[in-house]
């Protein structure tokens, strides 16, 4: 009686998250396309990207998100296997954050999408934060096996994206770079995964190689700002130097048009 009574609980628990997930991500997509599909919001130049950035820049910001994504999917396996004694508030939240961006990619369609989507409920993560059953925990393998499948997904998105639009494959050696020195520095000095990706990011851009911040929040908006402030530098360097390059080859063109205008008077 007391099995059948816990399969039940069991049972009315997991649709309750699965039921739960679907509303977050039919809210989460509504209000997505009713921003996307506004063309006052759109059109706004707080929110034009080329505003910022020259539209190169922008192409290699696309082509990293892919590769962004992938390391996302590393960091929560990570946590999900082993206990590295972080705030397991943030990490449930970052999991479903996750989850929902990569549903929303999915459409609704086909039996492998509909199987897709429903290993991409955050089982384990909704449960912590809802009903702490350890029945309900161990589903969570199923969830972040997927993240192996989408790691694979996500790679082959930025090999197409990169290909259709002629970009070059030289961020794969960036990415690498600072994949393998994340990888070895979590069991060279011991950290978790999310310190190591902070020391990382200071080394890589000269920051320093020591952890910004205690929470987890004051990590991940380290990492931020060092990316950002990274970007931007590269950002400025390349506007220096078109707008260099640009004086110049305007100080050449007046210099032909004078010798054009003399040679037609002679």
């Amino acid at each position: 009686m007391n099995l059948a009574f816990e399969i039940v609980i069991f049972i009315v628990e997991l649709l309750a998250i699965i039921g739960i997930f679907a509303v977050i991500m039919k809210v989460v997509k509504f209000a997505y396309n009713k921003i996307t599909s506004n063309p006052r919001i759109m059109s706004h130049k707080l929110l034009n990207p080329k505003e910022y950035l020259p539209e190169e820049e922008i192409t290699t910001l696309n082509q990293v998100f892919y590769l962004a994504m992938i390391v996302c999917f590393i960091v929560n396996i990570l946590y999900s296997l082993f206990n590295w004694g972080s705030s397991v508030d943030n990490l449930a939240f970052f999991d479903i954050f996750i989850s929902i961006i990569v549903a929303m990619d999915i459409a609704w369609e086909g039996r492998k999408n509909k199987w897709l989507l429903l290993l991409l409920v955050p089982v384990g993560s909704l449960n912590y934060l809802l009903f702490s059953s350890i029945a309900l925990g161990l589903v969570e393998i199923f969830h972040q096996a997927v993240f192996i499948y989408f790691i694979k997904v996500y790679f082959e998105k930025f090999l197409k994206y990169t290909q259709t639009n002629s970009l070059g494959i030289t961020i794969m050696l960036l990415f690498s770079i600072i994949f393998i020195s994340f990888l070895i520095t979590m069991p060279v000095e011991n950290v978790s995964p999310l310190n190591s990706l902070e020391m990382v990011s200071n080394a890589f851009t000269s920051n320093g190689y020591a952890i910004l911040g205690e929470s987890t929040v004051g990590k991940l908006n380290a990492i931020v700002l060092v990316w950002a402030g990274f970007i931007l530098s590269g950002v400025g360097t390349a506007t220096l130097t078109v707008a260099i390059i640009k004086r110049h080859l305007n100080s050449k063109f007046d210099d032909l048009e004078d010798k054009i205008k003399k040679n037609k008077k002679n």
